[in-house]
């Protein structure tokens, strides 16, 4: 009688102790689905569970940084939809803008370092949805307040970038002026160029024009700010996936999301 009041005080305290660990098994040493590189399967649109588990200390990656822990966090991204530019181990610029990318599409501000947010942001990634509910399964949608091009395909994103947008402001180049508007709505690739091509606005890589001579388009400069003349600037090793993936006829959808 007494071993069986001592074995149901035992189990007792082991529920009561194990009912105080966090659910968040990717902090601790036991096995999960996170450590052990599963995918949690869910709906159109929902990012794999991470395999990138925070570390106890947390280490705060930086612009120029180089090892394993970079490599981690591109093919993370990668994984995700935002294209790394195949970065390797060192933080570089194509691998700058993915983590902008990354950071916008998951409420944080576009920073030029892989933070603690960042980090946990990565071990559990918000939910791309989609702008347009009614779009076709593949589309192209541009989000002016965020500053993001997202590339659906069967109604799955398959490439979100950051992105540059008109300035809304005057503007006067080579003899060429006018107002820096990129305009919403609803509209059709319709024609495309390839490789460098020069303009009276500048130079433009691999462009796919939807809305007259508006289109997007790769660039050298993609700040954190809108900064065209109208036109999507995006870095340049997305530019050409995204040229090769958008067939003409295929919709592209301008949002303003707030």
């Amino acid at each position: 009688m007494r071993r069986n009041i001592k074995c149901l005080l035992i189990a007792g305290m082991v529920l009561a102790l194990t009912s105080c660990l966090p659910l968040d098994l990717t902090r601790t040493g036991i096995a999960s689905p996170y450590r052990a590189g599963h995918s949690t399967p869910g709906p159109a649109g929902t990012p794999p569970a991470g395999d990138v588990p925070v570390p106890l200390q947390t280490p705060t990656l930086h612009l120029g940084d180089r090892g394993p822990l970079v490599q981690k966090v591109g093919n993370r991204l990668d994984r995700l939809g935002f294209n790394p530019g195949g970065s390797g181990d060192e933080y570089g610029s194509a691998l700058r803008m993915a983590v902008w990318a990354f950071q916008k599409a998951n409420g944080l501000p576009p920073v030029d370092r892989v933070d603690p947010a960042t980090w946990q942001a990565l071990s559990h990634p918000a939910r791309i949805r989609p702008l347009v509910r009614s779009g076709e399964p593949s589309r192209v949608e541009i989000d002016l307040h965020r500053q993001l091009l997202t590339a659906w395909r069967d109604d799955r994103p398959v490439l979100v970038s950051h992105i540059s947008t008109g300035t809304g402001k005057p503007y006067c180049k080579n003899g060429r002026c006018g107002v820096a508007v990129t305009p919403t709505g609803d509209f059709r690739a319709w024609w495309r160029t390839s490789g460098w091509t020069s303009g009276p606005l500048g130079d433009q890589f691999y462009t796919v024009y939807f809305n007259d001579g508006i289109g997007f388009h790769g660039s050298e400069l993609v700040p954190r700010r809108p900064a065209s003349h109208g036109c999507i600037r995006l870095p340049l090793h997305n530019a050409r996936p995204l040229y090769n993936m958008v067939e003409n006829g295929e919709q592209v959808h301008v949002r303003d999301s707030r």
